[in-house]
Parts: structure tokens; sequence; C-alpha cells
């Protein structure tokens, strides 16, 4: 993608607009294996793995919403892929793929969100996970500032435009362990300004839709391309 730096991708299929699909924290394109199998057979879609992760290069730094944005961009342009999108995010690739949409409205055709919570609020959060999700912590493989790219994508949240869209959230009931856990549902609707077309899928399954339900999660997919085409 430039300066030596290389990132694993895997394109399949035919057809427009293209399927882009983002993993979790620390997770590579594999989290999606469930997903694609199907959707390949009717759209063109890319996976990839982001620096740190997978067979991608490893990641140095520290890394905010630009850099992981300026990355896919850059790998979207060497595999000559020009859009339209439909954008599909899983968790902490939820607020990438809406970084990427607030840059490219006009590129951004259909989005479907999969257990991406609202931004961390520090002051709420334990010591011991702040301290893993520093750039410089040897856990961050990623070397990515989360409580810095979560609140930038989460803060500036506005209509991308009249796009078809799905929120899918997860419903701890009473297995929540903490108070993010036990407002999930609630919380994650505050991405529904995203799109006037914008609507809410509630989960039991747990915070692995795309492992857990991957056949629900394909047919939102399936929905929200339709509705774009």
């Amino acid at each position: 993608i430039g300066g030596g730096r290389e990132l694993f991708a895997e394109c399949a299929g035919s057809g427009k607009p293209t399927v882009l699909l983002e993993s979790g924290d620390e997770t590579d394109h594999t989290q999606w294996g469930l997903v694609v199998m199907g959707l390949r057979k009717q759209v063109r879609t890319c996976t990839y793995d982001r620096f740190g992760m997978g067979q991608s290069d490893p990641a140095t730094g520290c890394r905010r919403m630009k850099d992981l944005r300026g990355d896919l961009e850059a790998l979207l342009r060497a595999l000559g892929e020009d859009g339209p999108y439909v954008l599909v995010g899983t968790s902490g690739g939820g607020f990438l793929m809406a970084g990427f949409a607030y840059a490219h409205p006009d590129d951004v055709v259909g989005m479907v969100l999969v257990e991406t919570p609202r931004a961390l609020i520090p002051e709420q959060a334990p010591a011991e996970l702040l301290a893993e999700l520093k750039c410089d912590s040897p856990e961050n493989r990623e070397r990515r500032d989360y409580v810095d790219i979560e609140h930038e994508a989460w803060s500036q949240r506005h209509k991308i435009g009249n796009i078809p869209m799905t929120v899918i959230s997860n419903d701890y009931g009473n297995n929540y362990s903490n108070e993010e856990e036990r407002t999930n549902v609630a919380a994650q609707k505050g991405w529904l300004v995203l799109s006037p077309q914008a609507r809410q899928i509630v989960v039991t399954s747990g915070h692995n839709v795309p492992e857990n339900e991957p056949d629900l999660v394909q047919r939102e997919i399936l929905r929200v391309l339709k509705a774009a085409r």
C-alpha cells in the first residue's frame, strides 16, 4: 500500500456495490468466514487484516482514526476498488467503518454495524482495561489508540445520507457484567442517527454475532444491498 508496507486482503465475487467488511478489535479477516461464504455468490466482498493482525505487517507507533482510515484508503487504491460500498463493521470495527463513512459519504450506499457499542467512558472503565488499551501496551497488537478512536467516531455521529442501514445489538438480559452491557441495546440506538432508514435488530446470542449468528448477519447485509441497488 506504499512505503514498503503490506496488508493482506481477500476480495471475491462480482457486482456493485462492493461489501467491505471490517473485523473487530484484535481480530483478523477470518472472523467473517461464515458470513462471506454465501455473500460471494451474490456480490463482491472484501475483507482484510489491519496492521498487527493476521497476515499483515506489524503495527508501529500510536495509531488513531486518520491512520487506520488512511491504511484502508491506500488498500482500496492498491486493489483497484473504487466503490460504491456497503460498509459492514463488527465491535470496534464499526467505529472504523463510521469514520470511513464520515470521510467518504458519497461512496457509501449502505451500512451494517454489528454489536458496535457506544464509546468507552474512561471514568467508568477499570484501570487495568485502560492500561491494556494504551498504544504501547504489550496486549495492544494493533497499536491503536482505542479510546481516542471510539470517541472520535461516536462524538461525530451525524446523518451520512438516506441510506439503508442496520444496527445489530446484543441484549445481555440479566447476564451482564458491567453497566455498558446492561445498557447495550439502548446505547447502540445512538448509531441510528447515521441514516433515517436505520433500524435496530436485537439478538441474545452474545457479542460475537458474525460467528454466533452468521446467517442473520448475511441476511441483513443482503437486505441492505438489495435496498442500495
